[in-house]
């Protein structure tokens, strides 16, 4: 299993990477280069590839071996980070991001979402099913490292490491994952067959899915559980460099720092849940805590704001700011491992035949949520004021607790 763990941990860091990279590092870097809060927000609409994972997953079934789509895709990627290492992020006296950034940028999200795709793949085809909550465990917490290396680590390089320097790195990143993943022994596979599927199961009904219980209320709770969290995790790091923090310590605390209490978060939530705690009432708590947490970011931002104060070295308000960012995270990390367990509770109600797509689709629409407010977040603070946007969220989060209530007695 080991054999099979290791070479799994690292492609799977590997995969972290273009996340961590346009949720921390890309966003800092055009904000410290003068770009508006609303330019950096629409930044993320170059994550929709993501979106559309369904509609090229029959491909890597259909053609090819998941090692070699893998392969490829992780390839791919090097080869776009070796691109944008010739472009600057913004050009001077240009308040926006260039065409050919964005491109490449939304070319970088269409071959990880692909990377993903295969990679999941080739791990389902690897691994027993005693070996499955090891390697999950894997998962989780080599993407958060890969995140976390991209979007605080390489931060904290920046002032030694030109942006044409770090993508350099990545790409070199990349290839050799790719190369790992094609020659590493343990995930050597017989080359598949083509797929012959039955004509009808290549296209589901949507009303199949809609009709297994409980899926109308769970859809409407993922889609809505992470708007306001997602809105101030958005917001709030950018809030704290304009007060004055620098670019490489917010770095380290909002990639590292907060990665690691997220991990925590999520390995505490897995634990409780281990210990048969029973699901509802737990994400009923953790949501209540997690309100809490953003009550008291929203209140300290507020008062910032009134006073315009500046976070200088050494005073209670910075160390108040930095104990916010990772409490959020750690309570973010809670929250979203029980609702994806409860999600998973939801698609084994399915018939057998449609609990993968069933999963999907819970899946791209937390995805959409999640989205929706990091997209928009800047655009509301700059158009309503960091006072009215912060109270959105907090409304935001309160949604999902009352929402709770109304959970179908199935998924209890």
């Amino acid at each position: 299993m080991r054999g099979k763990l290791l070479p799994l941990a690292g492609l799977y860091l590997v995969q972290g990477l273009p996340y961590g990279l346009q949720s921390g590092l890309l966003p800092m870097l055009l904000r410290a280069g003068g770009l508006s809060l609303t330019r950096v927000g629409l930044a993320k609409v170059l994550y929709a590839p993501w979106l559309f994972k369904l509609v090229w997953a029959p491909l890597l079934d259909t053609w090819g071996s998941p090692r070699a789509w893998l392969t490829l895709s992780t390839a791919a990627l090097g080869l776009v980070c070796g691109l944008l290492a010739a472009l600057p992020p913004a050009e001077a006296g240009r308040a926006e991001l260039p065409i050919t950034v964005a491109v490449l940028l939304l070319l970088l999200n269409l071959g990880a979402a692909v990377q993903d795709v295969a990679l999941d793949t080739l791990a389902v085809q690897l691994l027993s099913p005693a070996e499955l909550g090891p390697g999950n465990t894997v998962q989780v917490v080599a993407y958060k490292l890969g995140a976390a290396l991209a979007g605080g680590g390489l931060l904290a390089l920046v002032p030694n490491l030109s942006w044409p320097w770090l993508f350099l790195l990545l790409a070199a990143t990349y290839w050799l994952a790719a190369s790992l993943a094609w020659a590493a022994p343990a995930l050597q596979l017989p080359w598949p067959q083509p797929s012959k599927l039955p004509h009808h199961t290549q296209h589901l009904n949507l009303r199949d899915l809609l009709a297994v219980s409980g899926t109308l209320w769970t859809a409407g709770f993922v889609f809505t559980y992470k708007l306001g969290e997602q809105g101030a995790s958005n917001l709030f790091p950018l809030l704290l460099l304009d007060r004055g923090l620098s670019a490489p310590e917010l770095g380290l605390w909002n990639g590292v720092g907060a990665v690691t209490c997220s991990i925590a978060g999520s390995s505490l939530g897995g634990a409780l849940l281990a210990r048969h705690w029973k699901l509802l009432p737990l994400l009923r708590s953790v949501l209540w805590f997690r309100l809490g947490g953003l009550a008291y970011q929203s209140t300290l931002l507020f008062y910032l704001d009134i006073l315009g104060s500046r976070l200088g070295p050494g005073t209670v308000l910075r160390g108040a700011a930095l104990l916010s960012l990772c409490l959020q995270h750690f309570l973010g990390g809670l929250v979203t491992t029980a609702t994806f367990t409860l999600m998973m509770r939801c698609s084994q109600l399915a018939p057998s035949a449609l609990q993968a797509t069933h999963y999907s689709l819970l899946a791209t629409l937390e995805l959409l949520g999640k989205l929706l407010l990091g997209t928009l977040a800047g655009a509301l603070a700059d158009s309503l004021g960091l006072s009215l946007c912060f109270s959105l969220f907090l409304a935001l989060s309160a949604t999902p607790v009352l929402y709770l209530g109304l959970a179908p007695r199935t998924l209890a």
